[in-house]
């Protein structure tokens, strides 16, 4: 039984090693529709698309009315548009020939961005080097786009298209809507520009635009981010030829450009010419005001909350020492045991220590083995956490569960234990018996990957403590980041350990006997329970047919087990029949476990849980809300257990209704990039988190299990 739990150990591990890059993908074609907009990869080639020829493909928007996506600089919120190619030898894209934007007010912020129907046009360069092929001569272009639409609510989008150009012959079927997208090009000015700075305003001057634009209001765009107040009021006015405008400065600027490159806009009727400008600075920008050290924001005292800590990458005025952090990280490991997604496992390890009571040198050596297997599983996740985070990659504690391919794995691997819990196998069936009388000789090794096993399990879980330890341990330098992510392992395995070395814990075990085989037998439903859960996990990410397909495909890996299992003539039959079903059924459904579904829409909440987006809960605090968010995810179990508890609790939500909060959630089920920068901000860096926001206060951050009176509390001060 338990060498057949070690095998199939192994082979989640190396799933796991081989799987975290998994990424999710939309169905690929030229077109991608959702319930907000319209996104179409389209081309203007005249003149074919063969080497010097002229080429220009783009993304055409077309929001759905009120809705909007955003400019090169968003304003006080939103994301720009990103376009990623991917195009032959030979081929080359440039940049994005924005459009010019307009400005879209949001209460007391501002945005730039785009509403109607937009192309962002790119020009293609077609080099000697490219070399169609001579069957289907045709230019393939693949592109991923990403995309924030916005109306009250964000809502985070992606797709993926495919365009094929002939490179002979002529494609000019969207002539007019490149001519109007080039028509939209802001007109580069050659006069110079100039900016000043005085006090707390820009003051800038230009000179050399259309005689047809003086005295006229114009609109004032800067393509670089974070230095103007783009909401505030702000002044302009003719000097002959000569613009000039006082704008104030952000009290948050970041940056300071010795050149900054401007976009003015005029209105004429139903054209509005652009002009790109050059301002040059005289002087020097005024320094940037430091931000307050973190462990000086101001936080609301409750019983149960904990203040957010500093942002990833920081090092300076941590809010918690790394002693603390160790401890934290300790504890948080020794209530994982309680979690119940690792009760299968522990369940079976009180079987086997009862095995062993009457040796105790087996006990201690099992209890060691499995506590090295705990331990250096959890550094090992941690490394490679940390090695994939360095490389560029968003990722968080509990990653490898956001992969179909990790979630199926596990399934097979419960489903399979659980059959052997259920007695409906034994491994000595399948190996010779040299391999089967494996786990007599090398018990340590079976405890040691029992304990790799535990933490493979215990990975979507977060108990209280391991928040904020985990998240400060990506601030920290690598050794002490792997430092607590031993202790958590330590944590964890201290139980075991404890009772494999003390004889009066040891005594309070019960005593071998037929019990065990009938607990053993039991315990094969939790591992059927488990499975079912992660069913409904891939069902989140690969859709109903993945789900299905998980099913299908479980259901004959049964039937193989089942056949090997007989005994006689059949046995070969009925077995090489079992194994051709299940080779065909993973041929022809296999590729829907894990391949992700189109991400759900607003749809998939309800009323008064909206989806978070980026710069969403600052939109809300402008506002006056407060906010409460839910960063979740379908594979985390506590999560499950606290949406499914304390924050459906009809009195809560009563309260939320009467302070009039805002309530969104986080769904981290698959990677978002987005969401991991946010719980980073936190100083947080797995799922589950709560926080509530309030306007010129510090976040709180709740705790991982949350109750109602906690929550209550926290509200009711507001």
């Amino acid at each position: 039984m338990r060498l057949s739990r070690t095998l199939f150990a192994l082979f989640f591990v190396a799933v796991c090693a081989l799987s975290t890059g998994a990424r999710g993908q939309n169905s690929i074609n030229s077109v991608v529709t959702t319930e907000q907009i319209r996104a179409e990869l389209i081309t203007h080639a005249p003149d074919g698309a063969g080497a010097g020829s002229k080429v220009w493909v783009g993304l055409q928007l077309t929001h759905q009315p009120e809705w909007h996506t955003y400019w090169k600089n968003s304003g006080d919120s939103g994301q720009a548009t990103s376009l990623t190619w991917t195009l032959p030898v030979g081929v080359l894209a440039g940049d994005i020939a924005w459009p010019v934007p307009k400005k879209l007010p949001i209460g007391n912020l501002a945005n730039y961005g785009y509403e109607g129907t937009v192309l962002l046009p790119v020009p293609l360069t077609i080099t000697p080097d490219f070399k169609p092929s001579g069957v289907t001569p045709e230019l393939e272009i693949k592109l991923r786009a990403s995309w924030l639409v916005c109306k009250l609510e964000c809502v985070p989008q992606d797709g993926q298209f495919v365009l094929r150009i002939p490179t002979k012959g002529s494609t000019a079927i969207h002539t007019a809507q490149f001519d109007a997208a080039f028509r939209a090009q802001p007109t580069p000015l050659n006069d110079p520009a100039s900016i000043t700075i005085q006090g707390n305003t820009l003051n800038l001057s230009v000179a050399g635009l259309p005689a047809s634009l003086q005295g006229q209001t114009l609109e004032f765009f800067p393509e670089t981010p974070e230095v103007i107040e783009t909401a505030a009021k702000w002044t302009q006015s003719w000097k002959g030829a000569v613009w000039s405008a006082t704008v104030p400065l952000s009290p948050h600027r970041s940056v300071g450009p010795d050149v900054m490159p401007l976009v003015l806009v005029a209105n004429m009727g139903n054209e509005r010419p652009g002009f790109l400008v050059q301002a040059k600075l005289n002087g020097t920008w005024p320094a940037v005001a430091p931000l307050p050290p973190m462990d000086a924001v101001a936080t609301q005292p409750q019983p149960s909350a904990t203040p957010i800590g500093p942002p990833a990458g920081a090092t300076a005025n941590l809010p918690t020492s790394v002693w603390v952090a160790l401890v934290g990280a300790l504890l948080g490991g020794m209530i994982l045991n309680l979690m119940p997604c690792v009760f299968p496992v522990l369940a079976i390890k009180v079987v086997g220590f009862a095995r062993h009571n009457s040796n105790p040198r087996h006990q201690r050596v099992g209890g060691l083995a499995y506590s090295a297997g705990v331990v250096l599983s959890f550094v090992a996740l941690g490394a490679l956490m940390l090695i994939l985070r360095g490389a560029g990659e968003q990722l968080g504690w509990g990653f490898q569960l956001q992969s179909p391919a990790v979630v199926a794995a596990l399934a097979v691997l419960f489903t399979v234990i659980g059959l052997n819990l259920a007695g409906l196998f034994e491994f000595a069936q399948f190996v010779p018996n040299r391999l089967a009388t494996l786990e007599a000789k090398n018990p340590s090794v079976d405890a040691f990957l029992s304990g790799v096993l535990a933490v493979a399990i215990a990975s979507p879980c977060t108990a209280p403590f391991m928040g904020a330890s985990l998240g400060l341990a990506l601030a920290l330098p690598a050794a002490q980041a792997l430092a607590i992510f031993a202790a958590l392992g330590i944590g964890m395995a201290l139980p075991y350990l404890a009772a494999s070395w003390s004889p009066a814990l040891a005594r309070m075990l019960p005593r071998p006997g037929a019990w065990m085989d009938t607990f053993r037998r039991a315990m094969a439903f939790p591992m059927f329970a488990t499975v079912i859960w992660l069913v409904w996990v891939l069902g989140q990410q690969s859709g109903i047919d993945g789900a299905a397909a998980l099913l299908a495909l479980l259901l004959a890996l049964a039937l193989v087990i089942w056949a090997f299992g007989l005994r006689g003539r059949s046995r070969s039959t009925i077995a090489t029949f079992s194994i051709a079903i299940l080779a065909l059924m993973t041929w022809s459904v296999g590729q829907n476990v894990i391949k992700m579904a189109e991400a759900p829409g607003t749809s998939v909440n309800t009323a008064i849980w909206q989806p978070w987006a980026p710069g969403k809960v600052d939109q809300l605090l402008a506002s006056g809300t407060p906010v409460f968010v839910d960063f979740t995810a379908a594979w985390c179990v506590t999560c499950q257990y606290n949406k499914k508890t304390t924050l459906a609790n009809a009195n809560l939500l009563a309260d939320f209704d009467a302070k009039k909060v805002t309530l969104l959630r986080a769904d981290w089920t698959r990677r978002d990039p987005a969401i991991t920068a946010a719980l980073a901000q936190l100083g947080r860096n797995g799922v589950p988190v709560y926080v509530l926001y309030q306007n010129g206060r510090a976040p709180v951050v709740l705790s991982e299990i949350l109750s109602v009176a906690e929550v209550r509390a926290l509200i009711g001060a507001l």
